[in-house]
């Protein structure tokens, strides 16, 4: 290419850049605003129609559940030493009634987290550690069959059955009244999710922080409205409790394994698999007497490459391998809320483009004004799109700055904002780790545990929400 063809070149590629993503973030900007108007419209109801008539319930108001309702806990642990201590030893503080069993996954090459459970476990018979039968790390969820199997034979030789598994993480951060939720709640569905609060680490405001933004509105709106459609009720993995007799029928169709160690987010599949037909999902979103969300709090990654590591696997599991693993349903809310969850990686490689484009467009602009190249008008169509997108874009922003208040408070509100280009770059670079491991899960190579490094913060550092939400309570 001849030099005087270069910047007519850029010009051309960067218009169409532009407008190929200006016409993309349409389609998804038209999406997320239905999909607002529809929760506007929900809340609006529940306060007209519900809570003007009844107060708003709390935990502590619930009648107390049956004691015979034992509850499992499931913990899977692969290099945890540094934070499955204080997490058990949190349980067994917070947690102090009787009729629960924590059960540990542990490998035999791992022996400071066995140390670790083992002296958390000492004078308790409320920690069970169950060792898998393979050196470390197979798959999360390969660990979790593995303390299924324990559970069942328990069972056996106690003779008596436990009405629901909890799953947990090594680094979550349990409430006090959560235990009782699960047991009030168990009987009438088959799949139990409390809301996820990921904690601000005080030394990541900006990486760590961004899980924040994303989960106020996941857990504050999302998942409220993904309940009152009737469609199922992914897992996040952590705070969830699912009925006994839900995965045992799961377990009878998967040779007594009902957490596919194939896949890379095998608790969103199963929390799918189990509330996709007619068995019902709750999404529990109460709060207790103080005022404070019953939920799970987790500190997440603080690190780029973690974090880059672990949307990159949630990317690849749900974006890309639920289309085949997954596929779609008879029900157009269902295929909906689905492809809502699919959308992450393609989002994210548009707004690459627009990034680029971004880019050529202040290359175009220093030629301009050097006097080198002076580029073609912008057409009016284009114009327009971006107008309209602008107009998108602060509507989002306005939502996300709403929910990160009701949650974290006014600063944090405000740094959402530009921390929206931090999520968008760590998205960038994920999605493209997420297609790599896609591509040889497709051609065979088997799923492994990715670990992330975590943190358990002393008691005093664990901070406390807002009392009040904008997003509201119950649905």
């Amino acid at each position: 290419m001849a030099s005087d063809q270069i910047f007519p070149f850029l010009d051309f590629l960067q218009k169409e850049l532009l407008l190929f993503a200006s016409l993309s973030f349409l389609v998804g900007a038209v999406d997320d605003v239905m999909f607002d108007g529809l929760w506007l419209f929900h809340r609006l109801k529940r306060k007209l129609f519900v809570y003007s008539r009844y107060e708003r319930a709390t935990v502590e108001a619930l009648e107390n559940p049956s004691p015979d309702r034992r509850l499992a806990i499931f913990v899977p642990a692969w290099k945890e030493a540094a934070v499955i201590g204080g997490m058990l030893r949190c349980c067994l503080q917070r947690w102090t009634g009787s009729g629960y069993r924590i059960y540990v996954g542990c490998y035999p090459n791992d022996s400071e987290t066995v140390a670790a459970v083992a002296a958390a476990a000492t004078g308790s018979e409320k920690i069970r550690l169950v060792m898998c039968r393979q050196n470390g790390p197979t798959t999360k969820a390969d660990c979790l069959n593995h303390l299924w199997e324990a559970l069942c034979r328990d069972e056996i030789e106690e003779k008596r059955n436990y009405a629901a598994i909890i799953l947990h993480d090594a680094e979550d951060i349990v409430h006090p009244e959560a235990l009782r939720l699960f047991r009030h709640l168990i009987g009438r569905a088959v799949l139990i999710q409390l809301p996820v609060i990921p904690r601000r680490a005080k030394g990541s405001r900006w990486i760590a922080g961004h899980y924040g933004d994303e989960f106020a509105e996941l857990h504050g709106k999302q998942m409220v409205l993904r309940e009152a459609l009737g469609a199922s009720i992914p897992s996040a993995g952590v705070g969830c409790a699912f009925a006994r007799e839900g995965l045992q029928k799961l377990s009878v169709r998967t040779h007594g394994k009902p957490f596919d160690a194939g896949s890379l987010t095998e608790d969103y599949e199963l929390g799918l698999h189990l509330t996709g037909g007619e068995a019902r999902g709750i999404f529990a979103r109460l709060r207790d007497q103080y005022g404070q969300l019953v939920a799970t709090q987790e500190f997440f990654p603080e690190k780029l490459e973690d974090a880059i590591r672990q949307k990159s696997r949630w990317m690849a599991g749900i974006s890309l391998s639920g289309w085949d693993r997954l596929g779609w349903k008879n029900s157009w809310r269902e295929n909906w809320m689905r492809l809502r969850d699919r959308k992450a990686s393609f989002a994210a490689i548009i707004i690459a483009i627009a990034y680029i484009a971004i880019i050529l467009m202040g290359l175009l602009l220093l030629a301009e004004l050097t006097g080198i190249y002076r580029p073609e008008p912008m057409s009016r169509s284009l114009a327009i799109l971006l107008f309209l997108n602008l107009g998108f874009l602060m509507w989002r922003l306005l939502m996300k700055f709403c929910f990160v208040f009701s949650l974290y408070g006014l600063r944090e509100a405000f740094l959402s904002i530009p921390r929206t280009i931090v999520a968008n770059l760590i998205n960038i670079m994920a999605v493209w780790r997420a297609l790599s491991q896609y591509v040889r899960q497709l051609a065979g190579q088997p799923a492994r545990w990715e670990k992330t490094s975590h943190f358990y913060p002393d008691a005093g550092e664990v901070q406390q929400l807002r009392p009040q939400s904008f997003a509201g309570d119950g649905g």
